[in-house]
């Protein structure tokens, strides 16, 4: 007769921890996987999916790194019964996405698990985003560029671009210019 643990598969799957406690969530799995002898055998990754945003504050640009899946936590693991249990049991997870009660975690999808482990990785190579809620109407200041130290009115924002169209005052003349987010900064 087969021995029932053998045929349970290596896999990731989606834990729900509750929002703004998924490192305390990750914190708790870890310390599981080196203290506890059956994490140690079944668990072999916990990830947070996160990017980094830059985010201007009193004139000051700050890098933070946020979860870009708020509430989720991914972790590769072979799910047998007292690892499932024990991961249901902790304060900050809610359960398993995909499973009910009464049934088996359902583990994502090779395809699922290459996405977004692929946007994990494109998010941490990539240029930082900028997070900085820009209105048409605001006045900025210069702070990069020829232009440096002119504060002009935005007439235009354009997100995906991360591109400002300001309205700038040269020689007693308006003159529009086309800036980058991180060529202007917010008057206080």
């Amino acid at each position: 007769m087969a021995d029932k643990t053998t045929e349970v598969e290596r896999r990731w799957y989606v834990l729900r921890a509750i929002s703004g406690k998924e490192n305390k969530a990750k914190e708790f799995i870890e310390a599981e996987m080196k203290n506890n002898p059956l994490f140690k055998e079944n668990v072999f990754s916990v990830l947070i999916p996160t990017e980094k945003v830059m985010q201007i504050r009193n004139g000051k640009k700050t890098i933070k790194e946020r979860s870009y899946l708020p509430g989720y936590v991914l972790i590769e693991a072979k799910l047998s019964g007292e690892v499932v249990h024990t991961l249901k049991d902790n304060a900050n997870i809610v359960g398993f996405l995909g499973g009910t009660k009464s049934s088996d975690p359902t583990p994502l999808r090779q395809s699922e698990v290459n996405r977004i482990l692929g946007t994990v990785d494109e998010l941490q190579e990539s240029d930082v985003e900028m997070n900085v809620p820009y209105n048409v109407g605001e006045t900025v200041k210069v702070i990069s560029g020829p232009f440096n130290d002119f504060s002009g009115i935005i007439e235009e924002v354009n997100n995906e671009r991360k591109k400002l169209k300001v309205m700038v005052m040269i020689f007693g003349r308006k003159t529009p210019l086309e800036l980058s987010f991180m060529q202007v900064e917010k008057e206080q």
